[in-house]
């Protein structure tokens, strides 16, 4: 499976710390930026991440801002992108088995890097479960201008 990670300035270093960790689990993450500290804009940062999955380059990514609020409303502007905030374990599997959900979205200030990596196992190791769920989700993918 292919992965991206990307985050503006607010989620960098989590970004940091997770390119890191699994790289030692032997997962390479396509890196997207930002590549510094230095302040950026959320909804650029979520278009790359958007166009990488909408073309097939990727299957899931990371996003990551100082919330994940700002990050998460951007990613979801555009058809067929799924993203949820990870805000608990149980989440963090419901959103891959109900919602099908192609972006993981972490909060650089208000998660720990142990809470984050945790949760993104959770993300990467649960199968959606299709059956009734199927049907929300082309709903969601057909859904024009709302």
């Amino acid at each position: 499976m292919a992965i991206a990670i990307a985050s503006d300035h607010g989620g960098f270093e989590l970004k940091q710390h997770l390119v890191a960790y699994y790289a030692k689990k032997g997962i390479s993450l396509v890196d997207l930026g930002t590549h510094s500290s230095d302040s950026c804009d959320y909804p650029d940062i979520a278009k790359v991440m958007c166009e990488k999955i909408k073309s097939g380059e990727v299957e899931t990514g990371i996003l990551i801002c100082g919330t994940g609020i700002g990050i998460s409303i951007a990613a979801n502007r555009y058809k067929g992108i799924r993203a949820a905030i990870l805000y608990s374990d149980d989440v963090a599997a419901l959103v891959r088995q109900h919602n099908n959900a192609n972006i993981a979205v972490l909060g650089g200030r208000t998660m720990g890097f142990d809470e984050a990596a945790g949760r993104m196992d959770i993300f990467l190791n649960t199968a959606f479960d299709g059956g009734r769920h199927e049907r929300r989700i082309e709903k969601l993918d057909s859904l024009e201008g709302c």
